[in-house]
C-alpha cells in the first residue's frame, strides 16, 4: 500500500483553501501576499513530506529558502490592509526579499547557522506585525468595516502562529543537537497541522467575523472641541449621504469622503464614544435596519444588504450587540400595525 505522509494531506487541503479564497469575491481586489503565503506553505508542506516521508535529503537545500519567504509574505499581507505610503511599501518589499536571499546564500556558505537564523526571522516578523497593528482594529484602514474585526483577530493569531513556528523550529534544532532528531518528525507533523489552522483563519481574515475586540484608548491629549467637530462632520455625511450603505467602506475611504484624516477620525471616535470606527459605522447600519424592519415587509436578508452588510453572521452579531435582540425578535416586537 502506498504510504502518503501527513504533510501531503496538509498540502492538498491548503491548495483547496487557496482556490476557495482566490474565488471568493471575484470583483474585489485580492490580497496577493496572503494567497502567495498559502501557496508557499502548501509547497513547504509537500517538501516536508518528501524529506521526512520518503527520505529525499536534497529537500534540505530548498526548504530553508522557501521557509524564509513565509513570514515576509505574512507581513506583506498585513501591510496591504494598513495605509502605507507607496514609496515605503516598495522599499519594504525590497527589504522583505533580503531574508530569503540571505538564507539561500547560507545554504552554500554556512549551513549550521540556518536554523537559528530562521528562528530569529520568524520571531522578528511576528513582532513587526504586532507593531504594525498596535493601534488596534483602526490600524486596518484598508479593510472593510464589516470584516475589520475578524481581520484583526486573524492577524494577531497569525503573529502568534509565527512565534509558535519559531518555538517548534527551536525544539527541532535542539532535538537534532541533543537526540539526533528522535522527536523531529512528530514535532514537524504537529507544526504542519498548526500551520493549516492559522492559515485557514489568516487567509479569510477580511471576510468572516466572530466577536468584536475592545478598542484601544488613545494616549494623546483629549481635544474635545476638535473631537466634536470631527463627530459633527461624520454625522452630517452619514445622515445626508448614507455612505455607511457602501459594503466596502473602510477607514481610508471614509477619510477621503469626509476630508478628515483617518487618524483624527479614529482618535475622535475612540475618545469621545469609547468604541472603534467599525462599531460606529455599523451602528448607523443597524439603526436603518431597525427602521426597515419596523416599517417594511422586506425580508431580513434584503434589509441586511440594503444597509451595507454582506454576511448574515456579521449582521446578526452587530444587530444583537446594538439592540440585544435578533432581527426577527426586533420585527416582532416593534412591527408597525397595518
Amino acid at each position: 500500500m502506498l504510504f502518503v505522509p501527513f504533510p501531503f494531506i496538509v498540502a492538498i487541503l491548503l491548495l483547496v483553501l487557496l482556490l476557495a479564497v482566490a474565488r471568493h469575491g471575484d470583483e474585489k481586489p485580492r490580497n496577493w501576499p496572503f494567497l502567495a503565503l498559502i501557496f508557499a506553505v502548501a509547497v513547504q508542506s509537500f517538501l516536508s513530506g518528501l524529506r521526512w516521508g520518503y527520505g529525499v535529503e536534497a529537500i534540505k537545500y530548498i526548504s530553508p529558502t522557501l521557509a524564509a519567504t513565509i513570514p515576509a509574505l505574512a507581513y506583506a499581507g498585513v501591510s496591504k490592509l494598513v495605509r502605507v505610503p507607496r514609496q515605503s511599501l516598495a522599499r519594504r518589499s525590497g527589504l522583505n526579499a533580503i531574508p530569503a536571499v540571505t538564507i539561500l546564500c547560507m545554504t552554500v556558505l554556512w549551513r549550521d547557522a540556518i536554523d537559528p537564523a530562521l528562528i530569529l526571522l520568524f520571531v522578528g516578523y511576528a513582532l513587526a506585525i504586532i507593531f504594525l497593528i498596535r493601534p488596534g482594529t483602526d490600524a486596518l484602514q484598508l479593510a472593510p468595516f464589516e470584516g475589520v474585526q475578524p481581520a484583526y483577530r486573524a492577524i494577531m493569531f497569525a503573529a502568534g502562529a509565527l512565534l509558535f513556528t519559531a518555538a517548534l523550529d527551536g525544539f527541532v534544532f535542539l532535538d537534532f543537537v541533543r537526540a539526533r532528531g528522535a522527536y523531529a518528525i512528530p514535532a514537524i507533523t504537529a507544526g504542519n497541522l498548526a500551520g493549516l489552522l492559522f492559515l485557514s483563519v489568516a487567509a479569510a481574515s477580511a471576510s468572516q467575523s466572530q466577536t468584536p475586540t475592545e478598542p484601544k484608548g488613545s494616549e494623546q491629549e483629549v481635544d474635545t472641541s476638535e473631537d466634536r467637530e470631527v463627530l459633527t462632520a461624520l454625522q452630517a455625511i452619514m445622515e445626508a449621504k448614507r455612505i455607511y450603505r457602501d459594503p466596502d467602506l473602510n477607514l481610508d475611504r471614509l477619510a477621503r469622503k469626509t476630508g478628515i484624516t483617518a487618524r483624527h477620525i479614529s482618535s475622535a471616535i475612540n475618545r469621545a464614544m469609547a468604541k472603534n470606527v467599525s462599531q460606529y459605522v455599523n451602528e448607523y447600519r443597524i439603526s436603518e435596519a431597525c427602521i426597515l424592519l419596523q416599517k417594511t415587509e422586506n425580508s431580513v436578508t434584503e434589509i441586511m444588504f440594503d444597509v451595507g452588510f454582506q454576511t448574515k453572521s456579521n449582521f446578526n452579531r452587530e444587530f444583537r450587540r446594538v439592540t440585544d435582540m435578533s432581527p426577527i425578535q426586533w420585527r416582532e416586537t416593534h412591527k408597525t400595525p397595518v
